[in-house]
C-alpha cells in the first residue's frame, strides 16, 4: 500500500506544494516507495515519544489501553532504531503539547524549513 501512496504523491507534486504523508509503517517501506516513485527530495521524519508518554496518551487521551502493551513498545523501539540507522530525523513529542507538535510538523512544511514536502 505504501508503494501505491508514493505513486499518488508523486503525481500530485507537480505544483511544488508540500505533501504530508502520515502513517505507522516501517521506514524501509517508505524509502522503498519513494525510490520506486522517483521521489528524490523527500524528508522522512519519525514522530516519536518515550514509552511512558505513549502509554499515557494511549490510555488517557485515546482511551485505547489495549494498545499500551509490550508489542507497541517494541515496535516503537524498532522504528527508533530504523530511523537512526537510516539517518532520518526524529521529532520527539514526549514533552510537547499537541498544539506544539502540530506547529512543529507545520514548520517542516514551510519553505524555510523543508528540504521537500514529504514527512512521515
Amino acid at each position: 500500500m505504501t508503494l501505491h501512496w508514493m505513486d499518488r504523491i508523486a503525481a500530485m507534486r507537480g505544483g511544488h506544494r508540500p505533501v504530508l504523508f502520515e502513517g505507522a509503517m516501517r521506514l524501509a517501506f517508505v524509502r522503498e516507495g519513494l525510490r520506486a516513485a522517483g521521489i528524490t527530495d523527500a524528508r522522512v521524519i519519525l514522530v516519536d515519544c518515550d514509552d511512558a508518554t505513549r502509554t499515557r496518551r494511549l490510555v488517557t487521551n485515546r482511551a485505547q489501553p489495549e494498545l499500551a502493551n509490550p508489542d507497541m513498545m517494541i515496535w516503537a523501539e524498532f522504528l527508533r532504531g530504523e530511523a537512526k540507522e537510516a539517518g532520518c530525523e526524529v521529532l520527539d513529542t514526549s514533552s510537547l503539547s499537541l498544539e506544539r507538535c502540530v506547529e512543529q510538523v507545520c514548520a517542516y512544511l514551510t519553505p524555510a524549513h523543508r528540504s521537500s514536502g514529504l514527512v512521515d
